[in-house]
């Protein structure tokens, strides 16, 4: 293996960035690699920029293309100190589109269609805390603080660290699941069988499909949730800034976007229309 990419592994885990972003940073630069079959530092900016240029014309989406172009940057600007080499690159515009939310009778008919436990106490989390599913997938029993009311959110996006909501309600629907399923410790949704717990992917399969059978209609992934108890929050005239800490938001203009689809605020907005004097035209 090319030496740059093991260096590039490294330089991301010192920058503390998550596994899985690291992962998909090395394997761009191992395709990287085997597209010229060269060492990575000998690559010209005229061959970086055929590479960008196939990326751009596979017709991916500009996600997808972005963290590919990330993963470029990282490796020539910090692992290798060549950034004269991709100063030509630009992040493809992305279209911000609304969050899909749920409403408070999707949300019940969702959870209650969830007939595994262990399911059904994750997606209470994602939900009734606002966790990313990463995030509450590596809870730890000693990670919900009762005496307290929080939940601590060890390895937040970033690798930050913070404390999210426990409210009376979901700490009473975790007791009852850690009464009924004892899974071993230290994780609190792990597999009697593994000792670990679900993949992510699980979890996603488990919403889609009790959204059928509670006929919701949307698309319902564990994403979802979290923007769900967003938007509640900010319908029940939560200060904005509480919001964004508990979702551990780097900047309030992150939260601010959740202004956009909450309808209890689109409702009661006047029109400028209903302030002009009543009179008729």
């Amino acid at each position: 293996m090319d030496k740059s990419i093991t260096q590039l592994g490294q330089d991301l885990a010192l920058a503390k960035y998550a596994k899985t972003t690291r992962r998909s940073y090395v394997r761009t630069a191992e395709h990287l690699s085997g597209r010229f079959k060269r060492p990575l530092t000998d690559l010209t900016r005229e061959e970086l920029r055929t590479y960008v240029e196939e990326l751009t014309s596979r017709g991916k989406s500009a996600s997808w293309l972005t963290a590919h172009l990330a993963a470029l940057l990282f490796l020539y600007r910090k692992t290798l100190g060549q950034p004269e080499r991709v100063s030509f690159v630009s992040f493809p515009k992305r279209p911000r589109p609304l969050p899909t939310v749920l409403s408070l009778e999707e949300v019940g008919a969702l959870l209650r269609a969830l007939h595994k436990p262990v399911y059904q106490a994750i997606a209470m989390v994602l939900y009734g805390a606002g966790l990313r599913i990463a995030e509450a997938l590596a809870l730890e029993v000693t990670d919900i603080d009762g005496a307290r009311g929080v939940i601590r959110v060890r390895h937040g996006k970033g690798d930050k660290p913070r404390e999210a909501k426990l409210s009376p309600s979901l700490y009473q629907w975790l007791r009852q699941y850690w009464s009924r399923e004892r899974p071993p410790r230290p994780y609190l949704f792990a597999s009697r069988r593994t000792g670990k717990p679900p993949i992510a992917e699980s979890v996603r399969s488990a919403l889609a499909h009790a959204a059928k059978e509670a006929w919701v209609k949307k698309h319902v992934t564990p994403h979802v949730l979290r923007h769900s108890f967003t938007t509640h929050l900010l319908e029940q005239g939560t200060d904005v800034r509480v919001v964004s800490a508990l979702l551990g938001h780097a900047s309030l203009l992150s939260t601010a976007r959740y202004g956009r689809v909450t309808e209890k605020l689109v409702r009661e907005t006047p029109s400028p229309l209903d302030l002009l004097p009543h009179r008729r035209w």
